[in-house]
């Protein structure tokens, strides 16, 4: 495991992180969430010291064990699925920021829970995220998270807690002498890729590997955002399309845990922006009720690609936040069926329901990231009609 000196350097990467995502500064006396699972009380510790240094009210959350989330999936009946405490809408109308700390001591205890109990609690709680994702648009509030290494996890990726514990330094900087600085360093080399992306008007991209073949359309005034202190780590620059544009197939090449269950190989065909067929070599029946979950599921709601020179992720990591900046030979692209980030639209707008519908953002209670880390062409068709490729072998052509 992580020893003092490396938390103190995560604790720290973590600050930076929650302060960089939000674009209105942190005064005394704003209030934080910390949420964390039981393996990182020591992380949580350390954080918790950093936050009162700070002035701000770090307000403390443990998460259910897996014991206890499979017995509420297990014994809840209909209004305990959906119970939300007294207090906890006026907690999230008061946050200015949230940091989760990942250490999940099962991925797959949740496996014999009917997904559809799983997607019942989402929804039921998606008016709460509705409301961070408002006071995010006002620069009032942040979040960012990060994952501890598990012998759950480490036995799931099939490497030992070592091997995957190096990766989580590694892929943090927390190897380096001032992992902060690594960071800004980062940030600041990916705005000119952001930058240049930006400038190009596209009409659309399309995404070709030996399994992919897939047209991506960012729609009206999007821009692409990314490595922003949300994740850590995070390397990923993305957009959230124009959803009815979506056209082809997408293969996701690594698997994924979700909900408790292991899922590999899914293939998505889409016509006129929702997925007509769905298939998986493993958890496919899982897969179709995940993208019925409603009637946004079935739609794209993210495009994403990572640039292999910034991630230094070689290894399936059994864990999402690792696996969709995955860096290796080729970088990676990851889609998210569900749920968009109106924020890559490019003004600043209100972004009511009815202006995410007009401009084709997609609305759902599920975000769940499928990867590829194929060899792979992303070609953008600009609306001149001219073509240029703007990532090849996992590196952007900027």
């Amino acid at each position: 495991m992580l020893n003092r000196t490396q938390l103190e350097k995560y604790a720290d990467v973590l600050v930076w992180g929650l302060t960089t995502a939000r674009t209105g500064k942190y005064s005394k006396g704003d209030i934080v969430l910390v949420q964390y699972e039981r393996p990182a009380t020591a992380l949580t510790e350390i954080l918790l010291e950093k936050l009162w240094d700070m002035g701000l009210n770090p307000v403390q959350r443990m998460g259910f064990t897996s014991r206890m989330e499979h017995s509420f999936y297990r014994k809840a009946d209909p209004k305990q699925l959906v119970f939300i405490a007294p207090g906890e809408k006026e907690l999230i109308e008061s946050l200015n920021g949230r940091i989760f700390l990942r250490a999940p001591e099962s991925l797959t205890h949740l496996s014999d829970v009917d997904p559809a109990r799983i997607g019942k609690l989402l929804v039921s709680r998606k008016p709460l995220r509705d409301i961070m994702d408002r006071r995010e648009n006002q620069g009032v509030y942040a979040w960012t998270l990060c994952t501890m290494p598990t012998e759950e996890l480490a036995k799931n990726a099939g490497l030992s807690l070592r091997q995957y514990t190096n990766q989580v330094i590694k892929a943090c900087y927390l190897d380096k002498a001032e992992p902060v600085k690594e960071w800004k360093k980062i940030y600041a080399e990916v705005q000119g890729i952001k930058k240049w992306l930006n400038s190009l008007q596209v009409d659309h991209l399309h995404v070709e590997s030996d399994n992919i073949d897939l047209k991506i359309t960012p729609g009206e005034k999007r821009r692409w955002i990314g490595i922003s202190g949300h994740n850590i780590p995070s390397f990923e620059i993305f957009t959230s399309p124009d959803w009815r544009g979506t056209e082809g197939t997408y293969y996701a090449d690594q698997p994924s845990f979700r909900s408790g269950n292991y899922v590999e190989g899914v293939r998505l065909s889409f016509r006129k922006g929702s997925a007509v067929k769905v298939d998986a070599k493993k958890g496919r029946e899982f897969t179709v009720k995940q993208l019925k979950m409603d009637s946004g599921a079935n739609k794209v709601g993210e495009f994403s690609l990572t640039d292999r020179r910034f991630s230094r992720i070689d290894r399936f990591m059994a864990d999402t936040l690792y696996d969709e900046n995955y860096g290796g030979r080729y970088g990676n692209c990851h889609v998210a069926v569900g749920s968009s980030y109106p924020e890559t639209y490019a003004e600043k707008v209100e972004k009511t329901k009815e202006f995410k519908k007009e401009k084709g953002f997609n609305d759902s209670a599920l975000h769940w990231d499928l990867v590829n880390t194929e060899k792979k062409t992303v070609t953008a068709r600009l609306v001149t009609g001219r073509r240029i490729v703007i990532y090849e072998n996992g590196i952007f052509k900027h």
